[in-house]
């Protein structure tokens, strides 16, 4: 049997893969603490959940328009007027499964063979396999120290080829966030090459230090024009499950995504549509208690990881990822083991300290690994005590095999 050219080309989800051998091993009684997935360890508000509960008693469980029902796209456009200074009508906006489809139908719509898309790195681990998956060529742009991309490291990819950049602000997995002037230089570049922004905004809501969140789309008519924006209600609105994201864009393409849509899943599920209106238009101050507490264990976890010997960790702007720096023990051995790069060092974790992080290699960055701090602190301040006494065993090897 043979498979296509494209999915020979892609590899599972890390995120996902490292989670289902975390439950596997919990299943099987192992205390395994997790710091693998992103996803809010809190439940979804329950005034969302009562709208969808109602939806389900009023018979709304039917076939909806394919892009999204009307009143849905009405708070979305609602939300960004409000948020983020952005006007669009409803023929600009179609409401997909989840954030992820939403990138993946962008891709569709606007890719071709032969397109080159930049990417700066670190990444979220799934951007280069969906543009594999479109028959376009990722391409890896490096970043700074802060893990954010440079006007001048842009320029240096841009080719002939280019079709279109993709940012994720706040970032999976730094948690690192681009402000006003960072993004007016990339706008400026990316008008004057007339290359797509494809901005990843699922992590909006989730910031910290009164940083204020910009969505490149807003700053200006040119900007805009070039700009696909994807969101939706997964993270802020601990939403996970229920499978609605929502790109905003020139009613062209979206219109075009809509047709694709109709011919792969058709439409989102219509209980979740229900309730991502009332996550929209329904009281807040569960995204604000939320966003406290992970703030909290921000502070702590990069404290804790920052004063453990040969690791270093940038302090986040928003999402909710620790991504430190543990190549000071690439090379270090245990039982005859070396930890030769991020996925040894998973593993290594995994099997001395019985704590599930994500290798920094599927994220383009192969000197870091990236832990969620979306868990409780108990498990936090357990996991990182594991952590720092694994860590101190592979100081006290030597270099080289043993």
């Amino acid at each position: 049997m043979s498979l296509s050219k494209r999915v020979s080309g892609i590899k599972p989800s890390p995120t996902l893969e490292i989670d289902a051998k975390a439950r596997a091993l919990k299943s099987q009684g192992i205390d395994i603490i997790g710091f693998g997935i992103g996803e809010p360890d809190f439940n979804t508000p329950d005034n969302i959940k009562e709208t969808a509960i109602k939806a389900i008693r009023d018979g709304f469980t039917k076939y909806t328009a394919v892009s999204g029902i009307d009143e849905l796209k009405d708070a979305i456009i609602e939300k960004f007027k409000k948020d983020n200074d952005l006007n669009y009508d409803r023929s600009e906006i179609i409401v997909s499964c989840g954030a992820k489809h939403s990138l993946y139908n962008i891709a569709q719509a606007i890719f071709n063979p032969g397109d080159e898309i930049l990417i700066p790195a670190p990444y979220w681990v799934s951007y280069p396999d969906q543009v594999i998956l479109n028959d376009a060529t990722p391409v890896i742009v490096k970043t700074g120290n802060d893990f954010l991309l440079t006007p001048e490291g842009l320029k240096e990819k841009i080719t002939p080829k280019t079709r279109a950049i993709i940012l994720n602000s706040p970032s999976n997995p730094t948690g690192m966030a681009y402000d006003k002037k960072s993004l007016e230089s990339i706008a400026e570049i990316a008008v004057r090459h007339k290359i797509y922004i494809i901005s990843d905004e699922i992590y909006e809501k989730i910031i910290y230090d009164g940083f204020e969140h910009i969505s490149i789309a807003s700053l200006g008519k040119e900007i805009k024009a070039i700009t696909l924006v994807a969101n939706g209600v997964s993270k802020a609105y601990s939403m996970t499950g229920w499978r609605i994201g929502y790109t905003a864009g020139p009613k062209e393409i979206i219109s075009a995504m809509s047709n694709i849509q109709s011919q792969s899943t058709s439409n989102p599920a219509s209980v979740s549509q229900k309730a991502a209106i009332e996550a929209l238009r329904g009281p807040q101050d569960s995204v604000k208690k939320m966003v406290e507490e992970f703030d909290r264990r921000r502070k702590y976890m990069v404290k804790r990881l920052n004063r453990m010997e040969g690791v270093s960790c940038i302090m986040p702007r928003g999402a909710f990822y620790a991504f430190p720096n543990v190549s000071s023990f690439y090379g270090k051995n245990f039982d005859g083991k070396v930890i030769k790069d991020s996925y040894d060092m998973a593993g290594y974790l995994l099997e001395e300290a019985k704590v599930a992080i994500v290798p920094g290699d599927p994220f383009g960055a192969d000197e870091y690994i990236r832990l969620s701090y979306a868990t409780s602190m108990e498990n936090i301040e357990k996991g990182l005590n594991r952590i720092e006494e694994s860590l101190r065993k592979l100081r006290s090897t030597t270099h080289g095999p043993a």
